[in-house]
């Protein structure tokens, strides 16, 4: 009973990121960017702690794009039509996505600019 539940969890949350991957443009433009940063980490041998924070800027990118995702379903679900507060959930959700991208950025940033103009 537990191994069919804990499966169909699992098929549910696959079900989730594909869904996310194959509507959402900033999902697939996050995990463009996420492969070109591992890219560039096996080409300009980043270390081992190097390697750990690229990996959670990366996470909390795509999780935050994902969270994005989920809560522009609910607030539509909620309010098919236009209104003032759905349109501040969904712009507070973006303007999440956007902090952490761009702290994502700051991150690679300080890595990767020793690694190539130094």
């Amino acid at each position: 009973m537990i191994t069919k539940s804990l499966s169909k969890s699992f098929y549910f949350a696959f079900a989730g990121l594909a869904y996310a991957m194959r509507t959402q443009r900033n999902m697939k433009i996050h995990l463009a960017a996420a492969a070109c940063t591992i890219l560039f980490g096996l080409k300009y041998s980043v270390s081992p702690v190097e390697w750990l924070i690229l990996v959670l800027v990366i996470m909390a990118v795509l999780v935050s794009e994902l969270m994005n995702t989920a809560l522009e379903a609910v607030v539509d679900l909620a309010s098919p039509g236009f209104h003032p507060l759905a349109k501040i959930a969904k712009d507070v959700a973006a303007g999440a996505v956007l902090i952490t991208a761009l702290s994502a950025v700051i991150v690679g940033s300080i890595i990767f600019y020793p690694k190539i103009f130094m």
